[in-house]
């Protein structure tokens, strides 16, 4: 989903990094505690930023929900429409207590998500900021990651905690369901991968949410349009303390037919 960024620098840089933490034992976390997710661990996730917010989330070491007490700066480039950050505020997930779905950092569920697929179709959304319509795909960058990755990255403590909400559908729209519980999070991760060879795929729609914030570490891959966007993206990440791969996805760019 799209990029929440802050520029706050943080307490102390750790060594440069590109792999996730993991548990004690080196093994894949499992989900409340209760078996392992092997059918749903491998679904990536992806969250698309404009290329100026790099740095700053670079410098910050995570992307942080809309309404994170974490917050400095807001993102340079701000891909929301104010619209569509007031909606998410006030829109309760239910089974999550009092949180809205701005405590949580949005993912897609698929690099032809449809609203991205709006974005660099350069087509006018309600959803989307006028400082965006006519911007170029290349000026972005995806951060993807994956359902195995945010489980093994979960502090040991809450080992029994669900790491994250499946929305089935724009999670700021009123119909759309959540899924907070860990069998209900897998059932609904499973029914979107069976749909996604359907010609309008739900999981398009879907979003993946992530309490409060998302580690910069647990980003496994920067996709970028070309190799001119490949070496920005190097260069920016030189200056920082991550090694992240760049890898350039051309098809996650181009204009939907």
């Amino acid at each position: 989903m799209f990029a929440a960024a802050q520029t706050r620098l943080r307490a102390a840089a750790g060594p440069r990094r590109s792999a996730p933490g993991r548990t004690a034992s080196g093994r894949a976390r499992t989900l409340a505690g209760a078996g392992p997710i092997d059918d749903v661990s491998e679904q990536r996730i992806y969250h698309v930023t404009h290329v100026r917010n790099l740095a700053d989330i670079l410098v910050s070491g995570a992307l942080f929900a809309d309404e994170s007490s974490t917050w400095g700066e807001r993102p340079a480039v701000d891909i929301s429409s104010p619209d569509t950050r007031a909606v998410r505020r006030m829109t309760p997930v239910a089974g999550s207590g009092d949180a809205t779905v701005a405590h949580f950092v949005p993912f897609f569920l698929s690099p032809n998500a449809t609203l991205w697929q709006t974005v660099r179709s350069n087509l006018a959304d309600p959803r989307l900021s006028a400082e965006i319509l006519g911007a170029d795909a290349a000026d972005f960058v995806i951060l993807v990651s994956t359902v195995k990755t945010v489980v093994d990255a979960m502090p040991v403590d809450a080992i029994r905690a669900m790491p994250f909400v499946v929305a089935d559908g724009d999670a700021g729209h009123v119909l759309t369901r959540f899924a907070t519980t860990r069998e209900d999070a897998e059932r609904s991760l499973r029914e979107l991968r069976a749909d996604q060879e359907s010609e309008s795929p739900s999981i398009a729609q879907a979003e993946l949410l992530i309490e409060e914030t998302f580690p910069f570490e647990s980003v496994t891959l920067i996709g970028v349009a070309h190799d001119k966007a490949r070496a920005a993206v190097k260069k920016i990440l030189a200056e920082s303390e991550f090694a992240t791969k760049v890898a350039v996805y051309p098809p996650w760019f181009a204009v939907a037919e």
